[in-house]
């Protein structure tokens, strides 16, 4: 991907078929869908992609286990089979993680192993594994800091993780390989009509500060919880259709967990389930389920729902985390398809996706989930044809490898996500290949480049937040290589030393989000 030729494209460019707001999960996958039907596809994407929601979640890719308790038993199949699909296509990024539930009672064993085997069942063909009833020693073995005070035994199930950005990037590189043009950091500031039907948006670039009309036979909002903002441009009267919910991650020492199983804890003081995984030599705890008013890009976690993770993961834990753990605090916020009323809590809401069409043919996406960005992008489709009245094409992406596929990715190497591309990253400069900026994790004065040549990363946050995971795993010890990981951004993009000095302050206030 590269921003300047596809900023070239934008102004040779008469009419695209599809435009698509909004770079996250959603939007990405409607891109790599729409080029692969044939569609001229443009994306556009106010800040970097996947800056929001689409980079904050709890990392899992799975049916999800309190949806069935729910009763939503469709979108559980749905996301089950998705999972599966996701899986296949993209073994470098997804892989299978079992899970552990530890029991304390006599009665979450058979309860939550019966519905297991239900979830097993709705995999089908595509399912990760048995789950299984285990007794008190085989629990012990798998987690050894599991609370063993009254442990009777526990249910292990196999579900999916990833890595949520990286996904966001490589769904962006594939789309940019199927002949998409892509862009950050472009705004969407106007919807043009022509008799009471849009023709196309109004663009504002947040680098060089020019507008420019651009046009398109339909337009689709996948701009998650900011999905309002792009309806109120086409129908200021338009009432809400989107509820925010924040949901917290807590990052802690790999030592609190000690081994590669994770685990979900049952009940929590609010009903919700609560999940310890491992990811990247650390550990994720999350998340909560909190109504919020307004989106923001940079959402802050409250001090009730750092509290209630700590706690809740504490009772199940040997070694019990404390706020001085925490090395990272991460807040994404869920685009809930809000119900009529608003009467329901956000934790019982559907997470389900809509897709509405308005008067003048804006086609909204609303709600929605990871697991499912294929799926959500497929039915958009199928819907934005007859939109803009463009030649019907089937959907081919259950069966299309995402960019960097490789089966034969080794979790356990540092570059693990970057799929085939990995020995390209090296190739770079052979001699600095191994060596990492910092002794907390790995990256490499070779990935920062990758970045900036080939995944249109423009700044210090898109380098050490999104194209690498630094901030998300440790932000303090990320504040400490911001400096030098400027200084190679400014050498290869040739700029001077105040965009090195101003990059490094403004990446300092970010950081502050980041910890507690």
């Amino acid at each position: 991907m590269n921003r300047t030729n596809n900023l070239k494209r934008l102004d040779e460019t008469i009419q695209w078929d599809v435009i698509i707001i909004g770079g996250g999960a959603s939007g990405l996958g409607v891109a790599v869908d729409a080029a692969n039907r044939g569609y001229k596809t443009l994306l556009l994407e106010k800040n970097d992609f996947a800056k929001g929601t689409s980079s904050r979640s709890t990392k899992l890719v799975h049916g999800g286990v309190r949806y069935l308790q729910n009763g939503d038993v469709s979108l559980v199949i749905e996301a089950l089979k998705e999972r599966g699909i996701m899986r296949k296509n993209a073994p470098h990024l997804v892989r299978d993680m079992s899970f552990v539930i530890p029991s304390y009672d006599w009665w979450t064993s058979p309860f939550y192993g019966l519905g297991l085997k239900i979830y097993d069942m709705m995999s089908g063909k595509l399912g990760l594994g048995p789950s299984t009833i285990l007794d008190r020693k085989e629990i012990i073995s798998l987690i050894p800091n599991v609370n063993k005070k009254g442990l009777k035994g526990g249910v292990i199930y196999q579900d999916g993780q990833f890595d949520d950005a990286r996904m966001a990037i490589s769904l962006a590189l594939t789309a940019s390989q199927e002949g998409a043009c892509l862009l950050n950091y472009i705004n969407v500031i106007g919807i043009n009509k022509e008799n009471n039907l849009i023709t196309g948006v109004t663009i504002k670039n947040q680098v060089s500060g020019l507008e420019k009309e651009i046009k398109g036979k339909v337009v689709i909002n996948a701009t998650g919880v900011f999905s309002d903002e792009i309806i109120a441009l086409d129908y200021p009267e338009s009432k809400p259709k989107i509820r925010p919910s924040q949901g917290v991650h807590l990052v802690i020492d790999k030592t609190f967990l000690d081994g590669p199983h994770a685990i979900m804890v049952p009940h929590t003081s609010d009903g919700r389930v609560l999940f310890a995984v491992p990811w990247n030599g650390y550990v994720v705890l999350g998340t909560t389920d909190t109504p919020v008013e307004l989106a923001l890009d940079e959402p802050i976690a409250m001090e009730s729902e750092i509290d209630f993770i700590l706690e809740n993961a504490g009772v199940y834990m040997t070694k019990k985390p404390t706020r001085k753990d925490v090395k990272s605090v991460f807040t994404g916020l869920r685009p809930l398809a809000a119900s009529k009323g608003n009467s329901e809590k956000t934790k019982e809401i559907s997470r389900s996706h809509k897709i509405t069409i308005s008067n003048s043919g804006l086609v909204s996406i609303l709600g929605g989930k990871w697991t499912t960005y294929r799926k959500i992008a497929e039915d958009t489709l199928n819907k934005a044809q007859a939109v803009g009245g463009l030649p019907e094409r089937k959907c081919n992406t259950e069966h299309l490898p995402i960019f960097g596929h490789d089966h034969k990715s080794k979790w356990t190497e540092p570059l693990y996500f970057y799929g085939t591309e990995a020995l390209k990253i090296k190739a770079i400069n052979p001699e600095k290949a191994e060596t990492s900026l910092s002794k907390k994790f790995f990256i490499s004065e070779n990935q920062i480049i990758w970045a900036i040549q080939q995944e249109m990363a423009l700044n210090l946050e898109d380098v050490l937040a999104r194209r690498t995971r630094c901030l998300f795993l440790d932000a303090k010890e990320t504040g400490i290589i911001a400096p030098k990981v400027a200084e190679i951004m400014s050498k290869t993009l040739g700029f001077k030393k105040t965009w090195e000095e101003n990059q490094v302050k403004q990446f300092n206030e970010l950081i502050k989000t980041y910890q507690l």
